[in-house]
């Protein structure tokens, strides 16, 4: 099976460098839902070099702005699955670039800490 993210469209592309790419999510979860993916073929952002993982931040802080202003938000989640433990369905590096809303869900405080839900309510 081919990478999905391997053979992205120009006409798909938000932001790019030499190395990054980034597009709309295909199956976003809210408005805006971003990925930034390096165009090389890795698992892992850490299997790119540090200059390219450097050049992948700036390309997600680019994101950021653009979706800041673009979609109007003020609270992002930025995010990468690491290992299919971890979640990760493509075996291709990305990071999720998440637009948030006021009440998008009932009680948003922990954010990503969710991932493990017996383990996020360390308020409480």
């Amino acid at each position: 099976m081919s990478c999905p993210f391997c053979s992205i469209p120009a006409d798909r592309v938000l932001v790019e460098s030499p190395t990054v790419a980034a597009f709309f999510d295909t199956f976003p979860i809210t408005d805006g839902h971003t990925l930034v993916v390096p165009r090389q073929h890795v698992s892992s952002i850490y299997e790119l070099s540090a200059p390219e993982q450097s050049e992948l931040w700036e390309v997600v802080a680019k994101v950021r702005a653009l979706l800041i202003e673009r979609f109007r938000v003020d609270s992002l989640n930025i995010g990468a699955n690491d290992g299919l433990a971890a979640g990760q369905t493509i075996a291709h590096a990305h990071v999720h670039v998440i637009p948030r809303r006021p009440g998008d869900v009932p009680d948003p405080r922990g954010g990503i800490r969710w991932i493990i839900a017996d383990k996020a309510r360390y308020w409480s």
